[in-house]
């Protein structure tokens, strides 16, 4: 028994909202990732309650891998799995660039996107940034979710601002993994804003928050 791969072609899905009044200057744009088992949709709301983002275009890409989520029929979503881990990664990054590129050419007000995570979406949103580049993308928040393993071994790796947050509770993404984050984003010179909420897993209201005033804080594209 040999064990082999073969390209094919999937269509992925992603949802879109764009501001309803036209505008002469550039428009911020947040793409985002959502956590293994969540719909695009989670997502999308996640984003469009972010503070001070009602002007923002927003994105939610769903994984190439769904499936149904216990017996109620619910279609979710997942990023990767182990299994021909490599492959999966450039699947991937192939699809969020094309999901980029076509929201931009629908809409080309649209500025460099911020990228943003949950969980299994974190890796995501690095693996996107650092693919980008920082003049392809204004920053990167980070909610219960680490830096992906082969990030690390990329050098030089140039990223954006980032944000990155755990809940005190979450046994997951735990205090340990976040250090380490930490010291390896900021050993690489990547500005980095930690936050540390109360409460486990999750997207919480103080994430949002912070989420808020870190975009705000972003320099404007021109």
């Amino acid at each position: 028994m040999t064990e082999r791969s073969i390209a094919t072609t999937i269509h992925g899905r992603y949802l879109l909202a764009v501001p309803a009044a036209a505008t002469s200057g550039r428009v911020p744009l947040l793409v985002g990732f959502h956590g293994y088992g969540e719909p695009a949709a989670l997502m999308l709301e996640r984003l469009r309650a972010l503070p001070g983002t009602t002007g923002a275009a927003h994105c939610a890409v769903q994984g190439l891998h769904r499936f149904y989520r216990g017996r109620d029929e619910e279609v979710v979503a997942s990023w990767m799995t182990r299994q021909d881990r490599e492959q999966a990664i450039a699947d991937n990054l192939a699809y969020v660039a094309a999901v980029v590129a076509e929201v931009r050419r629908e809409f080309p007000a649209a500025a460099a996107p911020v990228f943003a995570g949950f969980s299994q979406g974190v890796a995501m949103a690095f693996r996107a940034a650092a693919a980008a580049g920082p003049a392809g993308c204004r920053g990167v928040l980070a909610a219960g979710g680490d830096v992906p393993p082969e990030l690390r071994a990329r050098d030089p790796l140039a990223l954006p601002p980032v944000l990155l947050a755990r809940g005190t509770a979450d046994d997951w993404y735990d205090a340990v993994k976040m250090e380490g984050d930490l010291a390896f984003l900021r050993g690489r010179g990547v500005a980095v804003e930690a936050l540390v909420f109360g409460g486990g897993h999750e997207w919480s209201e103080a994430f949002a928050a912070a989420a808020g005033r870190f975009l705000a804080a972003l320099a404007p594209e021109a």
